[in-house]
């Protein structure tokens, strides 16, 4: 199988800011992992949509899968309560 490469929004870097270092990390892994398998277990497809979801505790990242290119898209890592807004 081919390997996904990933791809960040310009506005992810300004996200991680708000985030505590400890738990930047962790997400980092997290993200890093879909590398491997981008649909994992606890992903869910937003509705109407053609992005999905991952949880890391409290924060929700949402990203898009362009399989043609193989690349991995983060669009945004936020708090739940402010992530969909």
């Amino acid at each position: 199988m081919a390997k996904y490469k990933l791809k960040f929004a310009t506005s992810v870097k300004k996200d991680f800011r708000k985030i505590p270092n400890n738990d930047v990390s962790k997400i980092l892994k997290l993200i890093n992992s879909l590398l491997d398998d981008p649909y994992p277990k606890n992903v869910k497809k937003l509705s109407h949509q053609n992005k999905f979801r991952i949880r890391y505790r409290n924060y929700r990242i949402l990203y898009k899968i362009i399989n043609n290119e193989l690349i991995i898209y983060v669009l945004k890592i936020s708090h739940r309560k402010d992530v969909y807004k």
